[in-house]
């Protein structure tokens, strides 16, 4: 086992493979570039703290949970995103107060305080949001101007529509014209 006490050992001078706890493999140095990576599937235990730097994991890999029980159909953590979002409305600008979002997995929570521009038109009126939907599932409604209404996903698409609470009609453009509309949304995306 190799123990510094008050000298540093640079890493770029450790050959060869160092023994871990309970007979699992080590680390060793890659090919000339002096990153240090873990040799195939070691068997650390304890803790893993980083004093400086990040855990970095590769596209599509992530955090597995699946030492713990459950049932559920996977235990891979291996996306987290927080990031802010400004949308595209059909009835023309935007202005947006506030939009942050944050993705954990594929659960999505988008929050939001916008207020729309003057428009005339009489179309359906669409927003979109951060990342597709999956299927018809979400959950947000927005207090705007005129009352509440309820967003419904269009798809397995990026965009939403607007539906009265009362009495279930589609906005149009029109009817969110100059209206500040505040809210949160939360969905499934891929």
């Amino acid at each position: 086992m190799l123990k510094a006490v008050t000298n540093l050992v640079n890493v770029s001078q450790i050959t060869g493979v160092l023994p871990v706890v309970n007979g699992g493999t080590g680390v060793t140095t890659s090919t000339g570039t002096g990153n240090t990576v873990l040799s195939a599937a070691p068997t650390l235990s304890g803790n893993v703290s980083l004093s400086t730097g990040n855990l970095i994991v590769a596209s599509g890999q992530g955090i597995d949970f699946s030492a713990t029980s459950g049932t559920g159909t996977s235990e891979l953590l291996a996306d987290y995103e927080i990031g802010t979002w400004t949308p595209v409305w059909t009835g023309g600008t935007v202005t947006v107060t506030q939009s942050s979002y944050v993705k954990s997995g594929d659960l999505v929570l988008w929050q939001y305080d916008l207020t729309f521009g003057s428009s005339a038109n009489i179309t359906q009126a669409t927003l979109t949001v951060p990342f597709n939907f999956i299927g018809q599932w979400a959950q947000g409604v927005v207090n705007f101007t005129n009352g509440f209404a309820a967003l419904i996903p269009q798809g397995d698409t990026n965009k939403m529509t607007f539906r009265l609470v009362t009495n279930g009609n589609t906005l149009s453009d029109q009817n969110l014209s100059t209206a500040r509309v505040i809210g949160n949304l939360m969905y499934r995306s891929s």
